[in-house]
């Protein structure tokens, strides 16, 4: 079992930056991890992604260039850096985790997910 608390999220004007964090209650090095965010009225859209072992990354296309996940098992930590935000990013963000293995492919489907941070930003 894992607990997922994330933490960061806040309102912005067009073109600033925050950064997302999201605690883990047990430790992470096993773990596949990532980010999915939900606009209101929108369906579920998968954000970014990081390997267990390699901690190679992965982006949806939306946000590659700008966003950056990075992960401190030390820690039992994860993170979103979000620069240049746009107004389209604005939705309630999400932290997920799943054992590694073929699962990690898919972050909406990981078995661990925390209650989100809304993330606002303005043109």
């Amino acid at each position: 079992q894992a607990r997922l608390v994330e933490s960061g999220g806040g309102s912005v004007q067009a073109g600033g930056s925050l950064r997302l964090s999201c605690v883990v209650s047990r430790y992470t090095y096993n773990l596949c991890m990532g980010w999915f965010r939900q606009a209101q009225g929108m369906e579920r859209e998968w954000v970014a992604r990081i390997s267990a072992g390699s901690s190679t990354t992965y982006y949806a296309d939306s946000v590659k260039g700008r966003f950056t996940i990075s992960r401190d098992n030390a820690k039992n930590t994860l993170y979103l850096q979000m620069v240049d935000l746009k107004p389209e990013d604005t939705a309630m963000y999400y932290c997920a985790a799943e054992w590694n293995g073929d699962k990690c492919q898919t972050v909406l489907d990981y078995v661990y997910r925390g209650q989100g941070t809304q993330v606002t930003v303005s043109s």
